[in-house]
């Protein structure tokens, strides 16, 4: 079973009011096996009966997996033609011949395409014009035959275009192998960096090529190397971040010349600079780390832009001469707003465009670097997102940038700095699809302290709202991270069938500004729940949906969201979906050897710590799971998951399946060759 039959599996689950009951004590499945492990601190004993799981690869944990997912198969038998009318569906409305626009970098217009009947695309380029002949660069289909899984991370040229570095991983736990293709020639070079991330960039000389390392327990990416190609003794550590709680990462300049290092952990930034000429030279800091000091560096040329938050909460925009190493020769050019969050910056000869975040929206600025002279982007949309392309030339005359909706398929759009002319260059092709039988809204909700949340909504044109109408209800809510409000072809098929669509913009993400997310975290995190429930209960007043028609859905942190509100509100919803759900949180976070622990306290707190501990306790899924009813639950995970291991949801699971007092269905799913962001292809 693929990803894209798990993905047919839960729209079936939903469309057909996930199935009859399930009738509890007449199963041929056995119950899992229990073994009490006790986990006591600051005086609270916890008895974690399915604590047995974390035994990777162990006989009873690939049983337990295994019958699960043939439990789930059972289940959905009954509707497999339903499934498979829908799966029908879903891919008709992708064009499998698709391609990418052209992007211009150093005398060549590189893109990726894909042919019929193939799972992965395949990198190409043109020298100087885009009617010359094709070279394809690197055929994603041909390096995938015999792997189950199979994910390209980053492909990048060196600075002269002749050799290609691609990290592919075959497993699916992020866990790449870089490798070298001569372009000149079209043969692989014998040169391979095994076991890393697929974090790398190239210096100027076109063989030394810095990449990032992880730790082989936690996967923390902590170390930088060098390494030029041709001289298998050349791998040398240039940089090792001791502080457990900070991932490292590496970067280049738009135009070539300087190679970044960051340090990072959540409010803490440290960035380092070196001249890409002088691979075998020092890497400078630009300014140390400090408490609760976030910044961002953009290479300007002859100057340097800092994205910043220091006394700017909201980021503001300095700028700083290359070999400024201080604050004091640091000049604001965009001041801080309080209403206006500030996400990132690209910079181009003349202009600077700054990705900014207002009312819930996406926005686009453009500066002229010379005039100082600003403007917004104007879009035609109430709801809408956009983002700025990569365009790797410096020198460029316009801005790219990718815009969509919930009704608008995905367009790229250039547009030029200087008459503001803006051409469509491409719009995604979405066979059968006709936008103008759909309308997008925007809502709000009133959280119980006042905070407005925005919700975002598709629906069929002519919908009436008289609260009989099934929804589906979106929400994440953490790590900063805000709902885009994309254009999503699959869920055409729910709502063609009458079916609402509602992404909830709650506090945790960053939509609203910085403070959205800073009363989404830590010990504000409850917000983020109750925000949901908020959120629905006005979808319920307003008429477009009803408790026996909401469903909700998350994903890994919205899988965390899933499982408190299950526990907190299981009254309100027909059914959930949560796939690789982060539901055990205190145990996760209190076992250092697990990936993303050590990198997470400053976003769910730091259990060690008694008042901190006490606080996810109240939250925290798996250890709230309690003997009640349940909605009908459909989980789903990957075996592989580098960043929610696969036993959290396989123990909730098990833990919901002994105390739940309903018949409503359980169903769960593991992609056993997938990590993640599941199956590949």
């Amino acid at each position: 079973m693929t990803t894209r039959s798990v993905i047919a599996l839960w729209l079936v689950g939903i469309a057909v009011g996930f199935l009859a009951p399930q009738r509890k004590g007449t199963s041929m499945y056995k119950p899992a096996q229990k073994s009490p492990h006790v986990l006591e601190l600051h005086g609270d004993r916890r008895v974690d009966d399915y604590f047995w799981m974390r035994e990777r690869d162990s006989a009873p944990v690939l049983e337990f997996l295994r019958q699960e997912n043939e439990r789930t198969a059972e289940a959905l038998a009954p509707v497999k033609d339903l499934e498979n009318k829908l799966y029908t569906e879903m891919r008709a409305r992708i064009k499998e011949d698709d391609t990418s626009v052209p992007t211009y970098d150093h005398g060549f217009y590189y893109y990726s395409r894909y042919e019929k009947g193939q799972e992965y695309p395949i990198l190409a380029r043109k020298k100087g014009a885009l009617d010359a002949s094709e070279q394809i660069i690197l055929n994603q289909n041909v390096e995938a035959k015999g792997h189950a899984y199979f994910e390209v991370g980053a492909a990048e040229t060196s600075p002269n275009q002749t050799i290609l570095a691609f990290a592919a991983d075959t497993v699916g736990r992020r866990i790449y192998t870089i490798r070298f293709k001569d372009l000149m020639t079209g043969e692989f070079l014998s040169d391979k960096i095994e076991a890393v991330t697929p974090d790398f960039v190239w210096a100027a000389d076109n063989k030394t090529l810095f990449y990032v390392k992880q730790d082989p327990e936690t996967l923390r990416a902590f170390q930088v190397y060098r390494y030029v190609l041709g001289q298998a003794n050349s791998t040398q550590l240039i940089f090792e971040e001791k502080d457990d709680t900070y991932n490292v990462g590496v970067g280049v300049s738009r135009d070539g010349n300087r190679l970044y290092m960051a340090s990072e952990k959540r409010d803490w930034s440290e960035w380092k600079i070196l001249d890409a000429h002088k691979p075998l030279g020092q890497w400078e800091i630009f300014l140390p780390r400090e408490k609760d000091h976030e910044y961002s560096l953009e290479d300007g040329g002859d100057r340097i832009y800092i994205l910043t938050n220091w006394q700017a909460k909201n980021f503001r925009l300095m700028e700083a001469p290359i070999t400024a190493r201080s604050k004091e020769q640091w000049r604001e050019v965009i001041p801080h707003n309080p209403k206006i969050l500030r996400e990132g910056v690209s910079a181009f000869n003349t202009h600077l465009v700054v990705s900014e975040r207002e009312n819930g929206l996406t926005q686009l600025r453009v500066m002229d670097r010379k005039s100082g002279e600003q403007r917004q982007v104007q879009f035609p949309e109430p709801v809408y997102e956009v983002e700025v392309a990569e365009l790797p030339d410096y020198n460029s005359n316009h801005l790219r940038f990718a815009y969509e909706s919930f009704v608008q398929p995905p367009s790229v759009f250039d547009e030029e700095f200087s008459s503001q002319s803006r051409t469509l260059r491409k719009e995604k092709e979405v066979p059968g699809y006709d936008k103008s039988l759909y309308e997008a809204r925007r809502i709000w909700a009133k959280a119980a302290d006042g905070a407005e949340i925005p919700i975002s909504i598709l629906l069929k044109k002519g919908t009436k709202l008289d609260g009989r109408n099934p929804a589906l209800i979106y929400g994440y809510g953490s790590y900063g991270h805000s709902n885009t409000v994309n254009f999503w072809s699959s869920v055409l098929s729910l709502v063609d069938r009458g079916f609402v669509y509602a992404e909830l913009h709650i506090r945790g993400g960053q939509e609203m500004g910085r403070d959205w997310y800073e009363k989404g975290r830590l010990k504000h995190k409850m917000n983020t729940f109750t925000d949901f429930i908020a959120g629905t209960e006005q979808l319920i007043a307003d008429g477009y949906t009803s408790k026996q028609q909401a469903y909700m859905m998350g994903g890994s942190a919205g899988g965390l969201l899933m499982g408190a509100v299950m526990n907190m509100r299981p009254d309100l919803y027909k059914g959930v979906i949560a796939q690789v759900p982060f539901v055990d949180v205190l145990t996760t976070m209190l076992d250092e050897s697990i990936p993303l622990t050590t990198g997470e306290y400053n976003e769910w707190g730091d259990p060690r710590k008694k008042d901190e501990y006490m606080y996810m306790r109240q939250y925290s899924p798996y250890d709230n799971v309690s003997a009640k009813n349940y909605p009908n639950i459909f989980v789903q995970t990957g075996y592989h998951d580098s960043q929610v291991q696969y036993w959290e949801p396989a123990k909730w699971v098990a833990k919901l399946r002994e105390l739940k007092t309903d018949q409503n269905l359980l169903l769960f799913y593991t992609e056993l060759e997938a990590g993640h962001s599941g199956a590949s292809g």
